[in-house]
């Protein structure tokens, strides 16, 4: 393995949880890694700024912040401090210097059954958003969930539904992320990569493998690559021809890689992304 082949790799947070940041910072550093991808919570806690200046001295970039979103609420005061809470996200996305605030839609509001509504007011929060996030530099990217999501989370499944949004807007305001964890089984991911990339709306690749059966807690169980059913090189493959060259983020929820020590995680990340995504 050389280090080339980890030009374009970032590692998400949340892959080595158990890493504080100034040990991110520090593993990467030492692995040879200059990208990372950040999350809020952990990030508010050490602290916006203080996480900016220690990853510009570590000569390590922000390639996302996850996440904003949650866009879905039928109560006005509800929606309204969502996009206060959007807001902030975009602002600490730009005191980080990173363009890109990953968004997670949100599901459907207790006891409604209405999908077309709930992405409608996904629409509105965007058109709200979108111009403030221009003004500071931050691209705002819609990240389409599994349809196991749908009710509870993200009522964007698809990179279709995701682009149906976005298209709405200029594309440097709002694009899409490729999740392969959430994209791996849809037979229309290729042709919608496509669609994303002819319009400039790729604005975050993310790798996860899908193993069965499902972990107790979906949402721990994404796996390491490799592990699973995901053809992560054709992903690479479609995504690289609809002209996207930017970061490959690896983002694994599982529990399992959390309870490991993390330069050992780290290493396996950088292991199987080159044997499985290069």
């Amino acid at each position: 393995m050389t280090n080339g082949g980890l030009a374009r790799l970032s590692i998400n947070q949340e892959t080595i949880k158990q890493w504080s940041l100034p040990e991110l910072a520090e593993g990467c550093g030492k692995a040879g890694i200059d990208k990372v991808g950040l999350w809020r919570a952990p990030v508010q806690a050490y602290g916006v700024e203080r996480t900016a200046r220690l990853l510009a001295d570590a000569g390590i970039g922000v390639t996302s912040l996850c996440r904003g979103g949650f866009f879905t609420a039928l109560d006005p005061a509800e929606r309204a401090r969502a996009l206060d809470d959007n807001r902030a996200a975009i602002d600490e996305a730009a005191a980080l210097s990173t363009d890109t605030l990953v968004l997670v839609s949100g599901g459907l509001p207790p006891g409604s059954r209405d999908l077309h509504g709930a992405r409608e007011r996904v629409a509105e929060a965007l058109a709200e958003l979108a111009p403030y996030a221009a003004a500071r530099g931050v691209r705002l990217a819609i990240e389409p969930l599994h349809p196991m999501y749908a009710s509870d989370r993200c009522v964007v499944s698809t990179l279709a539904q995701a682009l149906d949004l976005a298209e709405r807007f200029p594309a440097e305001q709002v694009g899409v992320v490729v999740d392969t964890y959430h994209l791996w089984w849809d037979d229309r991911a290729p042709e919608q990569i496509a669609r994303a990339g002819a319009g400039g709306r790729i604005h975050s690749f993310q790798l996860a493998d899908w193993i069965t059966p499902l972990p107790a807690g979906v949402l721990l169980g994404r796996g390491q690559l490799g592990d699973g059913s995901v053809d992560f090189r054709a992903f690479r493959r479609d995504v690289e021809a609809s002209g996207f060259d930017g970061p490959i983020e690896v983002e694994i929820f599982n529990e399992a890689l959390w309870a490991r020590d993390g330069a050992e995680v780290l290493a396996e990340v950088a292991e199987r992304y080159v044997q499985h995504a290069c």
